[in-house]
């Protein structure tokens, strides 16, 4: 579990140390642009490496348990992942009705994702990786509204960017959720 932990704190630490506009902006002046994202990246995907390898070593050193979600949580979470694909799928440039109203849809996807994982993974190395990235998207959210950034503008009507995001989304989703017993170890369905 420490490697999971230790993963967790450098993807983390890099994304609240990018938070902080102060300290982010002397990196940048240090290092340079270049610099400062080549450091970022490779510390965040370190932290992604450490992250996804120390929650399988969990898994195969035996989970603990912590509590027994109920088996309805596990179609709540299937409902669930439907939105947070297609809130991630509304993370691209392009204008929509359904980016607008999400105004930062890679936030509310992740904090949809997480609390969906949460529902139904009643151990305690699940409940602390997926409990993480709950936090961190709340507290990024919280962050970037105190920055000013009101996220993407709101469009009146449905364009057809919204119909590129909701088949973009649940073709994703649908995929997913095939691919889940072969890139996650465990079934989504079933």
């Amino acid at each position: 579990m420490s490697t999971l932990i230790l993963g967790l704190i450098l993807f983390f630490g890099v994304h609240v140390f990018s938070t902080l506009r102060g300290p982010r902006a002397e990196a940048i002046a240090r290092f340079g642009e270049q610099g400062y994202r080549l450091g970022y990246t490779t510390l965040a995907a370190l932290g992604l490496v450490l992250i996804v390898w120390g929650f399988g070593r969990y898994r195969q050193d035996g989970m603990i348990p912590v509590w027994d979600p109920p088996h309805w949580t596990r179609h709540l979470t299937i409902l669930l992942m439907w939105f947070a694909f297609v809130a991630l799928a509304a993370s691209g440039k392009r204008p929509s009705r359904i980016r607008g109203w999400l105004r930062h849809p890679m936030l509310v996807g992740v904090k949809i994702w997480a609390l969906a994982h949460l529902l139904v993974n009643g151990d305690l190395g699940g409940m602390i990786l997926f409990g993480s990235f709950l936090a961190f998207a709340s507290y990024d959210r919280v962050a970037v509204k105190r920055r000013g950034d009101a996220g993407a503008p709101r469009i009146d009507a449905f364009t057809r960017a919204d119909a590129m995001i909701v088949s973009g989304g649940t073709l994703a989703y649908v995929a997913m959720i095939f691919l889940h017993p072969y890139v996650i170890g465990v079934p989504a369905l079933g």
